[in-house]
């Protein structure tokens, strides 16, 4: 990841007010898909998010969000460490269904449907979606929405307003951490909560820290083995690779 594009991503911290003493620290991998549209890619992104932050309890961090909403690593992560793991794709599922009775999710392009699929399965809220919708357009994850922002932004208030007049959507999802910088432009024209699911974990990052929770040790159990040094080789060596 360039650091022009960990800039962007760090962005996201703009749209929250940010608790006093709280500090976010932004990390990327040292390897990943260029996009989640495969298994393959998916067991890239979780092998290389786990590694990541693999060491984040002994490195004196409190908590880890994953900037993805495949929630790539989040279960994984969980398992190796004490403090939370949040993953934006749960996170602002349950909390659109605390909002609305229906919400919709709106996204780049169709290929990026099984993240939310799958999603969407693991909790079995099935019956609170009001639909997925795409405006086919091929994300750039480098540059994000950067230069775009009259093509793509009323792409996407078209594709909301019709989840809401069409789908019944009462609570709209931007479907990427990567879309982040349209969550403005569409609050200010829709009759509906948008929920920017990056800004949402830190957030439920300090609520958690702040209530003294985390994930349950009976639902992550850890491995009687530790894997750490094998997975700092595994992705030293992927780093050098392109992705």
């Amino acid at each position: 990841m360039s650091q022009e594009n960990l800039l962007s991503r760090q962005d996201q911290l703009k749209s929250v007010d940010i608790g006093e003493g709280f500090e976010f620290v932004f990390r990327p991998v040292k390897a990943a898909p260029r996009n989640y549209v495969s298994q393959s890619d998916m067991v890239l992104a979780d092998v290389g998010i786990l590694e990541a932050g693999l060491d984040a309890e002994k490195e004196g961090f409190l908590a880890v969000c994953i900037d993805t909403m495949s929630d790539s690593g989040v279960s994984a992560l969980r398992s190796v460490l004490s403090i939370p793991v949040i993953g934006p794709g749960r996170t602002s599922m349950l909390i659109a269904m605390s909002l609305g009775s229906k919400f919709s999710i709106i996204t780049m392009w169709k290929k990026w449907f099984h993240l939310y699929e799958k999603t969407i399965n693991d909790l079995g809220i099935r019956s609170s979606l009001a639909s997925i919708r795409s405006i086919d357009v091929t994300p750039d994850n480098q540059a994000l929405l950067e230069g775009k922002e009259e093509e793509i932004f009323p792409l996407l208030e078209t594709a909301a307003k019709k989840a809401i007049d069409q789908d019944n959507a009462e609570v709209i999802i931007l479907g990427s951490t990567t879309m982040h910088q349209a969550h403005s432009f569409l609050s200010s024209r829709l009759p509906v909560p948008i929920i920017n699911p990056g800004p949402l974990t830190y957030k439920k990052a300090e609520l958690l820290l702040s209530s003294g929770l985390s994930h349950s040790r009976n639902g992550y159990p850890t491995s009687p083995v530790d894997k750490s040094i094998m997975l700092k080789a595994m992705l030293n060596t992927a780093s050098d690779f392109d992705h």
